[in-house]
């Protein structure tokens, strides 16, 4: 009697980087394309073969013991093997929760196996790389894989944690889907029908839901080495009135800096922050003193960004323009509200 297939001999293997995407401004027009929505979570290669079971990060990075029910349910299924590429995400209420699932790297499986339960996982599907019959798929087409997965799908059932993200081979419909999104969403991802699943290279396109919002400048660092600002530290108000800071923004061209620091240093004065305060530096001030000078609040700037988790932009921001026909004051959180799922995608994590 043969031995069960196991994971280390799969046609597809445990270190595979994924397939990603490069950053456009605009989706193709040409025929030829699918458009998928880009979901906010983490993406995730699922493998299975016999019942183990393995989830890895983008990054190639074990996953499975921060989500053992999604891991159970992918053991629960009827098809074996396979190799899934899709996207972990918590759904909250009306919105997916990036701070949910961020919760979830915790060192403590009591902690994992509680927040399993209260706030518990899905895995959204949009491409397979290995078949059940054990076949490799990464060089076929797209139009094969999406059909090898559909036809997985169906066979698997009925699950809340298992989800199938629709696609369109419509540009009119994709670029509703960027409309709609209001940063529930991460933006849309475009592929060539006709193209190979190709790993670690950025062979799909994307397009970010980037939004603006009105900050105030809280306070400033200096560049690290020098006199001259390295980054405006941004700022909203709460109801209470205070001043909570939000995230940063260091897009400044060096031509800007000695002038804009004049301007800064003239309104040095504490507190800065009357609310949530900037800390140490994070990653991206690796080149930045650690030290904030604290601004009286006079000056508000229009910025760009992506995403927010936590009432905080979620990466840097890029700085648009200063808006010296804007009150400090009118700068609330009302501007990042959490985002809420358009309809359509709410009635499919259900």
């Amino acid at each position: 009697m043969a031995s069960p297939l196991s994971l280390a001999k799969l046609a597809v293997p445990l270190g595979l980087e994924p397939m990603e995407a490069k950053l456009v401004t605009e989706l193709p027009e040409a025929p030829g394309w699918q458009f998928e929505p880009k979901w906010d979570g983490f993406r995730c290669l699922a493998y299975r073969a016999s019942k183990e079971v393995e989830l890895r990060a983008k990054s190639g990075k074990p996953l499975a013991r921060y989500f053992p029910e999604v891991v159970a349910m992918l053991k629960a299924l009827p098809q074996s093997p396979f190799v899934l590429d899709g996207e972990l995400a918590v759904p909250i209420g009306d919105t997916l929760s990036f701070d949910a699932l961020q919760m979830r790297i915790h060192p403590a499986d009591s902690r994992i196996k509680k927040l399993s339960v209260e706030t518990p996982a899905l895995l959204v599907l949009f491409d397979m790389l290995l078949d059940a019959k054990g076949n490799c798929l990464i060089e076929a087409p797209l139009v094969k894989r999406r059909a090898a997965l559909e036809s997985f799908y169906k066979k698997a059932g009925e699950s809340k944690q298992l989800k199938l993200s629709p696609c369109t081979r419509k540009r009119v419909e994709a670029l509703e889907w960027l409309k709609d999104a209001r940063g529930a969403l991460d933006g849309v991802v475009a592929k060539r029908s006709d193209g190979a699943y190709v790993p670690g290279e950025r062979a799909m396109l994307k397009v970010k839901h980037l939004r603006t919002a009105d900050c105030v400048v809280g306070g400033f660092r200096y560049a690290s080495g020098g006199r001259d600002v390295g980054s405006l530290l941004l700022g909203l108000y709460d109801n209470e009135g205070k001043l909570n800071h939000v995230g940063f923004t260091s897009t400044i061209t060096n031509e800007e800096r000695p002038a804009l620091t004049k301007v800064l240093e003239a309104l040095i004065a504490s507190p800065g922050f009357t609310g949530k305060a900037p800390g140490g530096p994070s990653r991206w001030s690796t080149e930045l003193s650690a030290e904030w000078q604290p601004l009286k609040p006079k000056l508000v700037v229009e910025v760009r960004y992506d995403q927010v988790t936590g009432d905080r932009f979620r990466h840097g921001t890029k700085l648009i323009r200063f808006r010296p026909d804007k009150a400090p004051r009118q700068c609330t959180f009302e501007q990042i509200a959490s985002a809420v799922l358009p309809e359509n995608f709410k009635l499919l994590l259900k």
